[in-house]
């Protein structure tokens, strides 16, 4: 099972990374990290860069499609080689998937009209727009399309499709050796739970990036 991480400037690290660390350990998968040229990709802090070790076109059909969001996916929304790769790549793939706002290049490329999907909860709504049904769930299975909600979903998205891929004693072997056992030392992680002007903030300084 060859596994491909799409790689873009302005992608955030941890929504790649968290995939590649949990379904990446998937016995035997070939996991390869692409994007249109290959060389350093860097992220959406400007001071870390993943390298994309095949372009595009090197890889035209793999078994399962990761796409990260992050801040530069709005600068994506209109790029026709990475768009089409999206739909090409679809066409054969068994799974296709996406972190946070990776699920705005799927729903843009077509692939996510009339299905279920979720993505950061700043860019919820964005989804309707493009014929989505959104849900606040943090991971959702519709078909082979497996979506995660914001940044740290993705390592529960990878360890979910690794237990429906694996079984599940790989997926809870896989938890075990990362050690993913959160116990974090505030409950704010969503927008229901987070203090009230705090996510007022989010909403607004995000508006202008998400109309």
């Amino acid at each position: 099972m060859q596994i491909a991480i799409l790689l873009y400037d302005g992608f955030t690290a941890l929504d790649a990374v968290g995939p590649y660390e949990t379904l990446g350990r998937l016995p035997g998968a070939d996991t390869v990290f692409v994007a249109e040229r290959t060389g350093p990709v860097r992220t959406d802090t400007g001071a870390l860069a993943l390298t994309a070790d095949r372009t595009l076109a090197d890889v035209p059909s793999p078994g399962i499609v990761i796409v990260p969001g992050g801040p530069g996916q709005r600068a994506q929304m209109d790029n026709g080689v990475l768009l089409d790769w999206l739909r090409a790549a679809d066409a054969t793939s068994t799974w296709t998937t996406s972190v946070c706002t990776g699920s705005l290049l799927l729903a843009g490329a077509g692939l996510l009209r009339g299905r279920r999907a979720t993505s950061h909860w700043l860019a919820l709504d964005v989804l309707t727009t493009f014929g989505a049904e959104p849900t606040g769930e943090r991971v959702v299975v519709d078909g082979k399309y497996v979506t995660a909600a914001g940044v740290s979903a993705g390592i529960d998205m990878g360890l979910t499709l690794l237990g429906r891929i694996a079984g599940d004693e790989t997926a809870q072997s896989v938890q075990l050796l990362t050690e993913y056992d959160p116990q974090p030392p505030y409950d704010a992680g969503s927008p229901d739970k987070a203090p009230a002007h705090l996510v007022e903030k989010f909403r607004a300084d995000s508006r202008p990036y998400l109309t």
